[in-house]
Protein backbone atom coordinates (compact mmCIF):
# COMPACT_ATOMS: atom_id res chain seq x y z
CA UNK A 1 0.00 0.00 0.00
CA UNK A 2 1.28 3.44 -0.90
CA UNK A 3 2.65 5.54 1.94
CA UNK A 4 1.33 9.08 2.35
CA UNK A 5 3.80 11.75 1.23
CA UNK A 6 4.93 14.03 4.04
CA UNK A 7 6.38 17.52 3.77
CA UNK A 8 10.06 17.77 4.73
CA UNK A 9 10.94 19.27 8.08
CA UNK A 10 14.12 18.91 10.13
CA UNK A 11 14.27 16.71 13.19
CA UNK A 12 15.84 18.03 16.39
CA UNK A 13 19.59 17.48 16.08
CA UNK A 14 19.83 15.81 19.48
CA UNK A 15 17.50 13.00 18.45
CA UNK A 16 18.77 12.34 14.94
CA UNK A 17 21.81 10.81 13.33
CA UNK A 18 22.64 9.78 9.79
CA UNK A 19 24.85 6.90 8.77
CA UNK A 20 25.98 8.83 5.70
CA UNK A 21 27.25 11.90 7.56
CA UNK A 22 30.89 12.91 7.05
CA UNK A 23 33.53 10.70 8.70
CA UNK A 24 33.85 11.37 12.42
CA UNK A 25 30.19 12.28 13.02
CA UNK A 26 28.82 9.71 15.51
CA UNK A 27 25.87 7.45 14.77
CA UNK A 28 23.43 6.85 17.59
CA UNK A 29 24.28 3.65 19.46
CA UNK A 30 21.88 0.80 18.85
CA UNK A 31 20.80 0.64 22.49
CA UNK A 32 19.57 4.26 22.30
CA UNK A 33 16.69 3.08 20.08
CA UNK A 34 15.14 0.99 22.84
CA UNK A 35 13.20 -2.24 22.42
CA UNK A 36 10.43 -1.11 20.08
CA UNK A 37 12.09 -0.07 16.83
CA UNK A 38 10.16 1.09 13.76
CA UNK A 39 11.97 0.73 10.42
CA UNK A 40 10.41 2.84 7.68
CA UNK A 41 11.27 3.66 4.08
CA UNK A 42 10.27 2.93 0.47
CA UNK A 43 9.85 -0.50 -1.09
CA UNK A 44 12.96 -2.63 -1.60
CA UNK A 45 15.28 -0.37 0.39
CA UNK A 46 16.41 -3.17 2.72
CA UNK A 47 13.97 -2.83 5.63
CA UNK A 48 13.12 -6.53 5.93
CA UNK A 49 16.73 -7.67 5.88
CA UNK A 50 17.70 -5.10 8.50
CA UNK A 51 14.77 -6.11 10.70
CA UNK A 52 15.93 -9.73 10.66
CA UNK A 53 19.53 -8.75 11.44
CA UNK A 54 18.41 -6.60 14.39
CA UNK A 55 16.11 -9.36 15.59
CA UNK A 56 19.00 -11.84 15.68
CA UNK A 57 21.30 -9.45 17.52
CA UNK A 58 18.80 -8.09 20.03
CA UNK A 59 16.65 -11.23 20.37
CA UNK A 60 13.55 -9.16 19.73
CA UNK A 61 10.81 -10.46 17.41
CA UNK A 62 10.71 -8.97 13.90
CA UNK A 63 7.37 -8.10 12.33
CA UNK A 64 7.04 -7.54 8.58
CA UNK A 65 3.98 -5.41 7.84
CA UNK A 66 3.76 -6.70 4.27
CA UNK A 67 3.14 -10.17 5.72
CA UNK A 68 0.32 -8.81 7.86
CA UNK A 69 -1.16 -6.79 5.01
CA UNK A 70 -1.25 -9.62 2.45
CA UNK A 71 -2.85 -13.04 2.39
CA UNK A 72 -0.49 -16.04 2.41
CA UNK A 73 -0.55 -18.27 -0.67
CA UNK A 74 -1.57 -15.43 -3.00
CA UNK A 75 0.16 -13.10 -5.46
CA UNK A 76 0.32 -10.48 -2.69
CA UNK A 77 -3.43 -10.06 -2.39
CA UNK A 78 -4.36 -7.53 0.32
CA UNK A 79 -6.32 -8.49 3.42
CA UNK A 80 -9.47 -6.54 4.28
CA UNK A 81 -8.37 -3.22 5.78
CA UNK A 82 -10.02 -3.79 9.16
CA UNK A 83 -8.30 -7.17 9.50
CA UNK A 84 -4.91 -5.69 8.66
CA UNK A 85 -5.39 -2.80 11.09
CA UNK A 86 -6.30 -5.24 13.87
CA UNK A 87 -3.16 -7.32 13.23
CA UNK A 88 -1.04 -4.15 13.14
CA UNK A 89 -2.44 -2.83 16.41
CA UNK A 90 -2.00 -6.18 18.14
CA UNK A 91 1.65 -6.24 17.04
CA UNK A 92 2.48 -2.73 18.27
CA UNK A 93 1.00 -3.40 21.69
CA UNK A 94 3.58 -6.08 22.41
CA UNK A 95 6.32 -4.96 24.79
CA UNK A 96 9.27 -5.62 22.47
CA UNK A 97 9.32 -5.53 18.68
CA UNK A 98 11.12 -4.54 15.52
CA UNK A 99 8.49 -3.61 12.95
CA UNK A 100 9.44 -2.85 9.36
CA UNK A 101 7.15 -1.24 6.82
CA UNK A 102 5.60 2.15 6.25
CA UNK A 103 1.79 2.09 5.77
CA UNK A 104 1.51 5.75 6.69
CA UNK A 105 -2.17 5.56 7.62
CA UNK A 106 -1.20 3.38 10.60
CA UNK A 107 2.10 5.07 11.36
CA UNK A 108 0.91 7.51 14.09
CA UNK A 109 -0.16 4.79 16.53
CA UNK A 110 2.98 2.78 15.72
CA UNK A 111 5.28 5.70 16.43
CA UNK A 112 3.37 6.50 19.60
CA UNK A 113 4.48 3.06 20.86
CA UNK A 114 7.96 3.07 19.31
CA UNK A 115 11.11 3.88 21.27
CA UNK A 116 13.29 4.52 18.20
CA UNK A 117 13.14 4.80 14.42
CA UNK A 118 15.40 3.81 11.52
CA UNK A 119 14.73 5.45 8.14
CA UNK A 120 16.17 3.66 5.09
CA UNK A 121 16.13 5.02 1.55
CA UNK A 122 18.33 4.38 -1.47
CA UNK A 123 18.61 5.06 -5.19
CA UNK A 124 15.38 4.22 -7.01
CA UNK A 125 17.20 2.23 -9.72
CA UNK A 126 18.85 0.07 -7.08
CA UNK A 127 15.47 -0.55 -5.47
CA UNK A 128 14.01 -1.41 -8.89
CA UNK A 129 16.80 -3.94 -9.49
CA UNK A 130 16.14 -5.50 -6.09
CA UNK A 131 12.44 -5.75 -6.89
CA UNK A 132 13.14 -7.56 -10.16
CA UNK A 133 15.64 -9.87 -8.49
CA UNK A 134 13.42 -10.83 -5.58
CA UNK A 135 10.35 -11.29 -7.78
CA UNK A 136 12.03 -13.39 -10.47
CA UNK A 137 14.06 -15.45 -8.00
CA UNK A 138 11.01 -16.05 -5.77
CA UNK A 139 13.18 -17.06 -2.81
CA UNK A 140 11.06 -18.51 -0.04
CA UNK A 141 13.82 -17.95 2.53
CA UNK A 142 14.34 -14.22 1.93
CA UNK A 143 13.53 -11.76 4.69
CA UNK A 144 9.90 -10.68 4.62
CA UNK A 145 8.80 -13.34 2.14
CA UNK A 146 5.06 -14.01 2.12
CA UNK A 147 4.34 -17.65 2.92
CA UNK A 148 3.25 -19.50 -0.20
CA UNK A 149 3.29 -16.32 -2.29
CA UNK A 150 3.26 -16.55 -6.07
CA UNK A 151 5.23 -13.49 -7.14
CA UNK A 152 4.85 -11.70 -10.46
CA UNK A 153 6.10 -8.39 -11.85
CA UNK A 154 3.48 -5.71 -11.28
CA UNK A 155 3.65 -2.54 -13.33
CA UNK A 156 2.03 -0.50 -10.59
CA UNK A 157 4.91 -1.50 -8.32
CA UNK A 158 7.45 -0.58 -11.02
CA UNK A 159 5.83 2.84 -11.32
CA UNK A 160 5.73 3.20 -7.55
CA UNK A 161 9.43 2.47 -7.20
CA UNK A 162 10.72 4.49 -10.15
CA UNK A 163 8.49 7.53 -9.87
CA UNK A 164 6.22 7.84 -6.83
CA UNK A 165 8.94 7.17 -4.25
CA UNK A 166 11.87 8.57 -6.20
CA UNK A 167 12.47 11.35 -3.65
CA UNK A 168 11.42 9.38 -0.62
CA UNK A 169 14.20 10.69 1.59
CA UNK A 170 12.10 13.70 2.68
CA UNK A 171 8.72 12.01 3.04
CA UNK A 172 8.70 11.10 6.69
CA UNK A 173 10.23 14.17 8.35
CA UNK A 174 7.06 15.90 9.55
CA UNK A 175 5.54 12.95 11.38
CA UNK A 176 8.92 12.00 12.89
CA UNK A 177 9.38 15.54 14.18
CA UNK A 178 6.01 15.32 15.89
CA UNK A 179 7.08 12.29 17.91
CA UNK A 180 10.69 13.36 18.56
CA UNK A 181 12.03 9.79 18.71
CA UNK A 182 15.71 8.84 18.52
CA UNK A 183 16.21 8.39 14.78
CA UNK A 184 18.91 6.96 12.54
CA UNK A 185 18.81 7.65 8.81
CA UNK A 186 20.52 5.77 5.97
CA UNK A 187 20.08 7.30 2.52
CA UNK A 188 22.51 5.17 0.47
CA UNK A 189 23.41 1.50 0.22
CA UNK A 190 26.92 2.36 1.39
CA UNK A 191 25.50 4.06 4.48
CA UNK A 192 23.36 1.04 5.26
CA UNK A 193 26.37 -1.28 4.98
CA UNK A 194 28.24 1.02 7.37
CA UNK A 195 25.38 0.73 9.84
CA UNK A 196 25.65 -3.05 9.77
CA UNK A 197 29.35 -2.78 10.58
CA UNK A 198 29.00 -0.08 13.26
CA UNK A 199 26.29 -2.03 15.08
CA UNK A 200 28.03 -5.40 14.53
CA UNK A 201 25.00 -6.88 12.78
CA UNK A 202 25.12 -10.04 10.67
CA UNK A 203 25.77 -8.81 7.12
CA UNK A 204 23.11 -9.56 4.48
CA UNK A 205 23.87 -12.17 1.87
Amino acid sequence: MSPRALAPAPLPAANKSAANLPRGVPILPLDSLGERIAIIGPSNAGKSTLAVALSKKLRIPAVHLDQLHHLPGTDWQSRPEAEFAALHDAAIHEERWIIEGSYSRLMPQRLARATGVIVITSNHWLRFFRYLKRTLADQSDRAGHLEGAKDSIKWEMVYWILFKTRNSGVRYATVLQEFGLPTVECHTATALNSLYRDWALPMPR
